[in-house]
Formats: structure tokens, C-alpha cells, sequence
């Protein structure tokens, strides 16, 4: 199985998709996913891009390393990732914990981000008393203890309804994740403060909500678009907080047309 071991001593399982020679999108998973996350939207593009998928650390077949860590850590891991596939620039999107790792990493890699497609997230989470609540609840009584919740927030009751295999298998997965691994990225999310850095953000971004996420707000995408200068927002509806599948179709759109601006001369080929 393909790892790469950082320096920091996290052994990060990742996976590639497609041809080679083109050009190169990182995806990053939320927190309590793993890279299955983006099977639906990696399927679609596979065939022109190069998908790279990695598990977060702590999460899926990573480890997770020394804790505490922070975002920037995260990001770093992206950026061992990158050396050992020798990918100079790629196009990262993510997703929650994932779009806060995208950009942190298009903060101190500007040079490496072709393009960034952030999808329900946020540069700043409070309270950092409720992330340690959650940290210390999933450390005694692992994700299970929350895993009734967390699908409420992750789809809405129309997709549950009519996709029950699929939203199944999240929740399988989700009470798989390493209890430590997740508490320690819940830790993490909550030290974590981006806002007095968005403007190092300088590659073309697009923040994308859904718009019946009760996790990530429109409103907080609203905040973090107007972070970024030069940034587009765009609302999906039906969409709770999992959006890049509960609606894979419309995000693999919105992919093509960001991807188009990272690569336009791959995309007039």
C-alpha cells in the first residue's frame, strides 16, 4: 500500500488516480472521513486529471503522529506529500477540516497552489470549550458516542432517505476513525484561527456551502469569501455539511470549471 512518511513522524496512506503527465488535484477529507470521501467526484475526473487522495492524519490508514498538532501541521503533510510525488503545483480542494488544511497550505505554499476549491468550511470554528468537549467525549467513548449526531449535520434527511446505502457507509466508516486521531484533530480545529492570514491567499479560490449545513453555515462561508480577495461563493441546495457527496454531480461542475482556471491549457487540449 502507498505511505509516505514525514518528518515529522506521521505516516500519511494516500492514493492516486489517472494519468501521469496531467495536472494534479489534492483532495483533502473532513474530519471523521477517510479519502473514499471523494470516490464519486475522483471517478469523474480521473480520466483528465491527476487525483491525489490522501487519509488526514489519525484518520483511515494514517497515523497519527505526534499530538498535539495544529493546521499548519496538516498542511505540512500535504506539502510531504507533494515532495514525494514530485508535484511542484497542484489544485487542493477540501472539504471542513479539509478546506482548513487547503488553506492554511495555500498560506505558507502559495508557490505549490495552482487553485483552491474550499467547500464547507471556515477559517475560524469557536468554541474552542465545545472541540475539547467533543475531544474528551470521543477519547472515553469513541466516535460511536457521537456518530447519531454527526449524520444529522452531515446529510439532509432527503438524502438519508433516498440514499441510505450511502449514507451507511459514512457512518460505518465514521465510527471506524481512531478515537485519538479524531479527538486530536477536534484540538486542533479548535486553536485554530486563520482569519489575520487570508489575504496571504493568492490563488484562485472558490468557497463553496451548502445551504442547509447547520456545521459550516452560509454565513461562515460568507465571512471566509470575503476574506479571500478575488474569491467566488457558491450555494448548494439540497446540501447539508458532507455536500462533495450528497451532491457529487454539482461539486465535480463547479471542480471542472475551478480546474479550467488552475490548468486552461490543459483544459483547451
Amino acid at each position: 500500500m502507498p505511505y509516505v512518511e514525514t518528518k515529522s513522524g506521521v505516516r500519511l496512506f494516500y492514493t492516486v488516480t489517472g494519468p501521469g503527465s496531467a495536472p494534479a488535484i489534492v483532495f483533502s477529507n473532513s474530519l471523521g472521513t477517510t479519502h473514499r470521501m471523494w470516490d464519486a467526484i475522483v471517478g469523474e475526473l480521473s480520466a483528465e486529471y491527476r487525483c491525489v487522495r490522501y487519509d488526514t492524519r489519525g484518520h483511515g490508514g494514517s497515523n497519527r503522529g505526534p499530538a498535539p498538532f495544529e493546521i499548519a501541521d496538516l498542511a505540512d503533510d500535504v506539502a510531504a506529500l507533494l515532495d514525494h510525488l514530485d508535484l511542484t503545483r497542484a489544485h487542493v480542494a477540501g472539504l471542513s477540516l479539509g478546506g482548513m488544511t487547503g488553506q492554511a497550505f495555500a498560506m505558507r505554499y502559495p508557490a505549490r497552489v495552482a487553485g483552491l476549491t474550499l467547500m464547507a468550511t471556515t477559517a475560524h470554528m469557536p468554541t474552542r470549550e465545545a472541540w475539547e468537549e467533543r475531544a474528551g467525549l470521543v477519547r472515553r467513548e469513541g466516535t460511536r458516542a457521537i456518530l447519531a449526531a454527526t449524520m444529522q449535520r452531515w446529510f439532509t434527511t432527503g438524502f438519508r432517505d433516498d440514499h441510505p446505502k450511502a449514507a451507511e457507509a459514512v457512518a460505518e466508516e465514521f465510527a471506524a476513525i481512531d478515537r485519538d486521531g479524531y479527538a486530536a484533530c477536534c484540538e486542533a480545529i479548535g486553536r485554530m484561527d486563520l482569519r489575520p492570514l487570508l489575504h496571504r491567499v493568492s490563488a484562485p479560490t472558490t468557497v463553496i456551502a451548502g445551504r442547509e449545513d447547520p456545521a459550516t453555515p452560509v454565513e461562515m462561508a460568507e465571512a471566509l469569501q470575503a476574506g479571500i480577495a478575488g474569491s467566488r461563493l457558491v450555494v448548494l441546495t439540497p446540501a447539508a455539511h458532507l455536500l462533495a457527496i450528497e451532491q457529487a454531480g454539482q461539486v465535480t461542475a463547479e471542480l471542472r470549471r475551478d480546474l479550467s482556471v488552475s490548468f486552461p491549457q490543459s483544459s483547451q487540449s
